[in-house]
C-alpha cells in the first residue's frame, strides 16, 4: 500500500481570532494560498504585521527531502503577495514558526525536536534573518511550544517529543520571568492527557479575561481538528482547563477536508491550515526514489 502523505494548505481570515471562535467557521470568507508544487506544502502559519505589510511565516516542506524550512510570505495592504523567501534553515527539520514580541525584540520559537532542543531565535533587520539566541531548557524535548505573557511571567505550553503518544496527547506547562530563563516546568506535568485537546496548535491569547490555547484534536488523525482550550486556573502549583468544540476544515477548503491543525492570531487576522491525505502511487514512488538516493538531501 502507498504511504500516506499529509498535504497542507494555508488560509487567512480577515477577522480576529475571538470573532472566528464565536462565528461559524463554515460561513467565514477565507483567502486560501495557492496549492504548492506536487508533494510539497506550506503549513503552520503565523503572522506579523509591519506597517502596511503583512508577513506570513510558515513551514515549507518537501517530501523529496523530508525536511522543513521556514519561509516568509509578504503581502501588501491589498492582499497581494510582494515577496517570498526562505528565512531560516538548519540541518534538521523546522516547523511551527511561532512569532512574538517581547523584551524589546521580535522572536521566533520554531518546532525543532529533531535537533534535541528548543532554540529561541531573535529577528535581525527586516525579519529576513534570524539569530540563535539561546536554548530553552525544559523537562523534555518539546513539540509545538507556544508562548504567552501573563501576570508578569512568560508561560510555555508544549507536548513532549518522547514518543508518538505523548506528542499528541500530553500537555506540559513551564514558566519563566525572562525569555532566556531559567524555565521552571510545572510540578503537575503532564497537566493534561487527552488526544482531543493536549497538543498546541496556534497562538495562546486572552479573550474576555480567559486564556485560550488552540489545541489539536488528534483522535481520528494527526491534526484532524482544532479545539480551543480555555484555561480556568494557571499558577505555579495549579492548572485546570476546559476544551471547547471542534473546528474542522470549512467547505471552502475544497479537497483539503482531512484536517485543520493551526489557528494563529495576528491582530485583526486569523491564520489556519487544512490538509488532504495523499495515498497515491506517485507518492510511493517519491519515497522509493528518495531511499535510492535520487534526491539531494
Amino acid at each position: 500500500m502507498p504511504r500516506r502523505k499529509d498535504i497542507w494548505k494555508c488560509g487567512i481570515i480577515d477577522r480576529p481570532v475571538a470573532h472566528v471562535l464565536e462565528a461559524d467557521l463554515n460561513t467565514l470568507p477565507v483567502k486560501w494560498l495557492a496549492d504548492e508544487p506536487e508533494f510539497t506544502f506550506l503549513a503552520d502559519p503565523f503572522g506579523w504585521q509591519e506597517n502596511e505589510t503583512f508577513h506570513l511565516f510558515a513551514e515549507q516542506y518537501d517530501y523529496r527531502t523530508r525536511r522543513g524550512v521556514i519561509e516568509r510570505l509578504s503581502f501588501d495592504a491589498a492582499g497581494v503577495m510582494t515577496q517570498r523567501q526562505p528565512v531560516l534553515a538548519e540541518d534538521w527539520h523546522l516547523s511551527y514558526p511561532f512569532i512574538f514580541e517581547g523584551e524589546g525584540a521580535i522572536w521566533m520559537l520554531p518546532e525543532a525536536h529533531r535537533s534535541g532542543r528548543l532554540t529561541l531565535y531573535r529577528a535581525q533587520e527586516g525579519l529576513a534573518e534570524w539569530r540563535s539566541e539561546c536554548e530553552i531548557k525544559l523537562d523534555c524535548v518539546p513539540v509545538d511550544a507556544s508562548i504567552l505573557r501573563h501576570d508578569g511571567r512568560w508561560w510555555l505550553f508544549y507536548s513532549p517529543a518522547t514518543n508518538k503518544m505523548t506528542k499528541i496527547s500530553h500537555l506540559h506547562v513551564a514558566w519563566a520571568d525572562r525569555l532566556t530563563g531559567p524555565w521552571t516546568p510545572h510540578p503537575g506535568n503532564p497537566v493534561r492527557v487527552d488526544k482531543a485537546s493536549a497538543r498546541p496548535g496556534g497562538t495562546p491569547v486572552i479573550i474576555n479575561g480567559r486564556i485560550m490555547v488552540p489545541m489539536q484534536d488528534c483522535t481520528s488523525t494527526y491534526g484532524g481538528a482544532i479545539r480551543p482550550l480555555w484555561v480556568d486556573r494557571l499558577s505555579d502549583s495549579d492548572f485546570s482547563a476546559t476544551s471547547g468544540d471542534r473546528l474542522t476544515a470549512p467547505p471552502s477548503a475544497g479537497a483539503y477536508q482531512d484536517g485543520l491543525h493551526t489557528l494563529s492570531a495576528c491582530g485583526d487576522k486569523t491564520l489556519l491550515d487544512v490538509k488532504r491525505i495523499d495515498t497515491s502511487l506517485r507518492g510511493m514512488m517519491v519515497d522509493i526514489k528518495r531511499k535510492l538516493g535520487g534526491y539531494n538531501r
